[in-house]
């Protein structure tokens, strides 16, 4: 026997049918390629201050790509913001597939920071009289003021290896921004994305250095 559908319900059901594939696209989008966000931290004043909005890149982690120091990335906050070591800790495991999308790809209950990279796997660093050294040469940041001092944040990250499979990131903001100095350096596998451009305010508009 043949069941007839009403044309309206039959509408109705095209209309869910391209919703969820429209969402299930634009999640693959959003987890995959990229993404719009807010900048709603102070940590990378001047560079970038709340308020404003950027497209995030997200194909260097889908596509195991390479950092470099001076990009600005996105990562999981760690669990703890104090490290013990030079290694910052994650704790969170997700129970089951569930969770591990809800927190990974809707992002609910996770937290991002968004910091400068300043050292690469295998490098040495020193933080001393309030500037950073890298290979044992002091690196310029044009991107702070003159004035601007770089303070250690905890006694295990002061003269340092970068151990291999981490970065050592910090926010331009050094005087206001937690980052590796405290809670140690990050996982390659944690980054999430390179900040792309900032879009708005419009005047603004462009590549983020």
């Amino acid at each position: 026997m043949m069941i007839q559908i009403n044309s309206k319900v039959k509408e109705v059901l095209e209309w869910v049918y391209c919703i969820v594939i429209a969402l299930v696209l634009a999640l693959l989008i959003r987890y995959f390629i990229g993404t719009p966000t807010v900048v709603m931290q102070v940590s990378m004043k001047p560079t970038l201050v709340q308020g404003q909005r950027l497209i995030l890149n997200k194909t260097p982690r889908t596509f195991h790509g390479s950092y470099e120091k001076g990009d600005i990335i996105t990562f999981e906050a760690p669990s703890l913001d104090y490290a013990k070591t030079v290694k910052a800790e994650y704790d969170y495991k997700p129970k089951n597939i569930f969770e591990s999308f809800t927190y990974y790809v809707l992002e609910i209950g996770k937290t991002s920071y968004i910091k400068r990279v300043i050292a690469l796997p295998g490098e040495h660093v020193e933080i001393r009289d309030g500037k950073v050294y890298v290979e044992g040469e002091k690196i310029e940041e044009h991107y702070l003021s003159s004035t601007v001092k770089t303070e250690p944040q905890n006694p295990n990250l002061i003269d340092f290896i970068v151990p291999e499979g981490y970065i050592f990131a910090m926010g331009d903001n050094r005087a206001e921004s937690m980052d590796c100095r405290k809670f140690g350096c990050i996982p390659i596998e944690k980054i999430e994305s390179k900040v792309l451009i900032r879009f708005w305010p419009l005047n603004l508009f462009g590549k983020v250095d």
